[in-house]
């Protein structure tokens, strides 16, 4: 590992110089200074007693980076995270990227040095360079990007499966009109629901979707605004799926405000299967995820990888989703129910969870000799 005499020779500076620098002092000129820096990062060079620790000692710390802090989802994946983390005696640092670049790069370079391995939620691929320049030599999970980051392992979900099955779901209730409020179009999970989407309105007989998609951006008032979008549409689209519940949560009211019923109107289903969805007026159909455990199948695959386990390449797991058929697709199945049985196959022989269903009660009539 490179010292500090390194850099400050390589920079063609001073070592107290170099020290400044680090210690930001303001006594250095700003070009120097990012000379300085960017030797430092050539070089590999951190001046942190906790990184040089990581070549004899341990931090006990694992790093969480996530698009965001707020909300349920976020909250499940850090339970899960933590909890894993705690049986094994480790701590977890948490930050946020707000899906900018920058701040994920800034974000990197703070919990440098203080934490044994990273697990990094990055579905927007523009993402994955940043996290290979600056993520030095510590393992690295990825939630969210599936097999296409050959660099890392990642852990993601079936997002294409779920939005598949949701709207097949739909279709098979009788409608043809299906609107769609999408998430942020740099966003990869999003990217995967819309294609899930589409495939299963081409299955259905509509091969043409542009006009009956909204962009959103995975906010409550971005489901608000995509409903009222919806609204417009003429002929009204008889069902929307939503990309995922918090937006599902500003589309119900938006449609409550209009006047709109759910489902005598509109069909309403959701994506992700919040806590709060089985709570709202009328309770929402949508596709379960299994936050808690894509933290914690993370941390597992993550605490392999820092234990040197050998690996004919990087491990892509996908999570399974599966179909929860609540009152706001006007659906009888009732309440919620998860598959207990192999998922099926959707086109490009892709597998799709399906929903299980409550047996309907059957009075057998006694014939005569007939049992």
């Amino acid at each position: 590992m490179a010292n500090i005499k390194d850099v400050a020779r390589e920079a063609g500076v001073s070592v107290a110089t170099v020290s400044r620098v680090f210690n930001d002092s303001g006594r250095v000129n700003e070009e120097t200074r990012r000379r300085v820096r960017a030797v430092a990062e050539k070089l590999r060079f951190w001046p942190n007693g906790v990184a040089r620790s990581l070549i004899l000692n341990r931090t006990h710390a694992i790093g969480v980076l996530l698009p965001d802090l707020h909300g349920e989802f976020f909250s499940e994946v850090i339970r899960g995270v933590d909890l894993a983390a705690r049986r094994e005696g480790l701590h977890v640092l948490v930050s946020s990227s707000h899906s900018d670049t920058r701040e994920l790069v800034a974000a990197l370079r703070a919990m440098r040095g203080r934490i044994d391995g990273l697990i990094i939620m990055a579905p927007e691929p523009e993402s994955v360079p940043a996290i290979r320049a600056n993520a030095w030599d510590c393992p690295v999970v990825l939630l969210g990007p599936g097999g296409e980051t050959h660099d890392f392992d990642t852990v993601a979900l079936a997002n294409y499966e779920g939005a598949y099955a949701v709207v097949r779901h739909l279709q098979r209730l009788g409608h043809r009109r299906i609107a769609t409020v999408t998430g942020p179009a740099a966003n990869r999970d999003a990217q995967q629901r819309l294609e899930g989407y589409r495939a299963a309105m081409r299955e259905g007989g509509v091969s043409q979707t542009r006009g009956l998609e909204v962009l959103g951006d995975f906010t409550e008032a971005g489901g608000y605004q995509g409903a009222q979008a919806v609204l417009e549409m003429r002929p009204r689209p008889t069902a929307l799926f939503v990309a995922n519940d918090v937006m599902a949560v500003g589309a119900l009211g938006a449609l409550r405000e209009a006047g709109v019923r759910v489902p005598q109107d509109i069909a309403v289903a959701g994506f992700d299967d919040i806590a709060i969805a089985r709570h709202l007026t009328p309770p929402l159909t949508t596709v379960h995820v299994d936050a808690y455990q894509l933290g914690e199948r993370a941390l597992q695959r993550l605490l392999r990888r820092d234990a040197g386990e050998p690996a004919p390449g990087k491990s892509h797991e996908v999570l399974p989703t599966w179909l929860v058929v609540r009152a706001s697709c006007g659906s009888t199945a009732g309440e919620a129910r998860r598959a207990g049985h192999p998922p099926g196959r959707g086109p490009a022989g892709r597998a799709v969870t399906r929903e299980r269903r409550r047996p309907r009660a059957v009075t057998k009539k006694k014939r005569k000799g007939v049992s």
